[in-house]
C-alpha cells in the first residue's frame, strides 16, 4: 500500500481526544482563570519554550530562526504527539503552573483552554485582522477576546485527475451524455455527474475498478464542509440550540450518502488515510482532501504528476471547506509573557516563511497571494476561493465539541453511508444525543 502524507492524525481531527479530558479541562479552566502559580510576566529569557504538535514544527521552525537572529533569543521546541500536547496542556493548566511560554492549540482546543490563556486582543490590529481568513477569525474570538495567533490553516479542496479529464473521448462522451463540457465541477450536481460518469469497469472484469469519487464515513469533517455548502448557517449548534435535524443538514446528508454508488464499499471505515490511498492508488477520479497534500504526491503512486486541483465544491449555499487551522497561544502563567507576544507577533509578521515549509500552509492572506502563482503552489488558488467564501465556517466554539464528534456525529455519519440508511431517523437520533451533551 502506498504511503499517505497525512503528517499527523491529529493534525486533521483523527485523533480523538477522550470526553473524560474534555471535562477535566472545563475545571483547568477555573484554577488558571485565578493565575495560580503565576510569575510576573515581564522578565526576559535568553530562550522560550514552545509546546508544539509534532506534524507542525516544521511550519514554525523557518520563523523561530529568524527571531533568533533578530533578537538573541532561542526558540526551544517541544514537540509531542496530538493526544500527548492536549494532556500536557491540560495538566499544566489545572496544576496552575505552567513549563512553556507559547503553545500551538489546535482550533477546536481553543474554547476549552480559553481561561487558561492570555487574551491577545493587542495584537489584532485592524490591518491585521484584514490579512486573516473570516473564519480564523471568528474561531480565535472567544468570549470578546482573542485567545490565540492563526499560525496556519488548511481546507479542503477538490483534486481531480487531470490525465482523465484531459482525455480528447472522456471529453466528448461527457459532453454528448451530460450537455456540458467536461471540467473540474464546482456544484454538487456537477461532482455527482462526474462521479458517475467515471465509476466504470476498466478491465473488463464485471466489477468497477476506477470510482468517481470516495465517501468517508470514520471522519466528520467533509461532511461538515457540506452541511456549509448546504447553506446551513449554524454547524451542529446555534448557541446552545442544536441543529442536526434541521431541513439543510438532511439537505448535506443526503447529497454526501448519495455518492456512495460511485464509491468504493467499505465507506464505513474510510477515513483521510485512506481517502488519500485510493487516490494514489488510481482508483478515484476525484477526492476532496486537504490542501496541504497537493505538493506531497508521491512519486511512486499511479497519479504522480497528473493531479489538478480546484476550489471545494459548491452547494444551494456556496463554495464551503471547514478551516483546519492552529493557533499560537501564550499562558497567563507565563514567566515570560511580554516577550512570547513578541515572538507571535514576529510569527504572525513572517507567516510567509511557513509557506516555504513541507507542509506550505499559512494563515495570512497575503501569504497565500504571494505564492499562489508559483509553481508547485497551485493548491493556494483553490484553498484562497474556499477559505474566502462567505459560506465557508468554523467548527463551532464549544469544549464539548470532540465529544460530540466521537460519540455523536461519526457514528452516525458510519451508520449512513450503509446503503438503505434512514437519514432524517439518524439526524433525529444525533439531535437529541447531542442535546444531552450540551445540556
Amino acid at each position: 500500500m502506498l504511503r499517505t502524507s497525512l503528517p499527523s492524525r491529529g493534525r486533521f481531527r483523527a485523533a480523538r481526544v477522550t470526553a473524560a479530558v474534555a471535562v477535566t479541562a472545563v475545571a483547568a479552566l477555573l484554577l488558571s482563570a485565578c493565575g495560580a502559580g503565576g510569575t510576573p510576566s515581564g522578565s526576559t529569557a535568553k530562550s522560550l519554550t514552545v509546546l508544539v504538535e509534532a506534524g507542525g514544527h516544521a511550519e514554525l521552525q523557518p520563523i523561530a530562526d529568524a527571531y533568533q537572529k533578530k533578537t538573541g533569543t532561542k526558540i526551544t521546541f517541544v514537540e509531542l504527539p496530538y493526544d500527548g500536547l492536549y494532556n500536557r496542556l491540560n495538566s499544566e493548566f489545572t496544576s496552575g503552573s505552567t513549563s512553556f511560554d507559547v503553545a500551538a492549540l489546535d482550533a477546536i482546543w481553543l474554547k476549552a483552554f480559553a481561561g487558561g490563556v492570555a487574551p491577545l486582543n493587542n495584537l489584532f490590529t485592524k490591518s491585521v485582522k484584514s490579512d486573516l481568513f473570516p473564519g480564523l477569525l471568528t474561531e480565535a474570538n472567544i468570549g470578546g477576546n482573542f485567545v490565540g495567533m492563526p499560525a496556519w490553516t488548511n481546507t479542503e479542496i477538490l483534486y481531480y485527475r487531470t490525465d482523465l479529464f484531459d482525455d480528447a473521448t472522456n471529453k466528448a462522451d461527457f459532453e454528448k451524455q451530460y450537455g456540458y463540457p467536461l471540467a473540474p465541477p464546482t456544484t454538487w450536481q456537477q461532482y455527482a455527474d462526474v462521479a458517475k460518469f467515471f465509476t466504470r469497469d476498466t478491465n473488463g472484469d464485471g466489477q468497477p475498478d476506477l470510482y468517481g469519487t470516495d465517501v468517508k464515513g470514520a471522519v466528520e469533517t467533509e461532511f461538515l464542509a457540506t452541511v456549509s455548502q448546504a447553506g446551513e448557517k449554524h454547524m451542529v449548534l446555534d448557541g446552545n440550540k442544536v441543529t442536526l435535524n434541521d431541513p439543510d443538514t438532511k439537505k448535506a446528508l443526503d447529497f454526501y450518502t448519495s455518492l456512495l454508488p460511485y464509491a468504493p464499499s467499505g465507506a464505513a471505515q474510510l477515513d483521510w488515510a485512506g481517502g488519500q490511498n485510493l487516490f494514489y492508488q488510481g482508483k478515484l477520479a476525484m477526492m476532496r482532501f486537504w490542501g496541504h497534500a497537493y505538493t506531497q504526491t508521491p512519486k511512486d503512486s499511479a497519479v504522480y504528476g497528473k493531479v489538478g486541483v480546484a476550489p471545494m465544491i459548491a452547494g444551494p449555499g456556496g463554495v464551503a471547506g471547514v478551516p483546519g487551522a492552529w493557533y499560537l497561544s501564550v499562558p497567563k502563567t507565563g514567566k515570560h509573557n511580554a516577550q512570547a507576544e513578541d515572538f507571535i507577533k514576529f510569527a504572525y509578521d513572517n507567516n510567509a516563511m511557513s509557506i516555504t515549509t513541507s507542509l506550505g500552509l499559512a494563515a495570512r492572506v497575503s501569504a497565500f497571494d504571494k505564492y499562489k502563482s508559483e509553481k508547485g503552489h497551485e493548491n493556494l488558488a483553490a484553498m484562497l476561493t474556499t477559505l474566502n467564501s462567505s459560506a465557508t465556517a468554523p467548527r463551532p466554539a464549544t469544549a464539548k465539541w470532540q465529544q460530540i464528534v466521537d460519540t455523536v456525529l461519526t457514528p452516525m455519519l458510519q451508520k449512513a453511508v450503509v446503503p438503505g440508511a434512514d437519514n432524517q431517523a439518524l439526524l433525529d437520533a444525533a439531535q437529541k444525543q447531542v442535546e444531552a451533551i450540551i445540556k
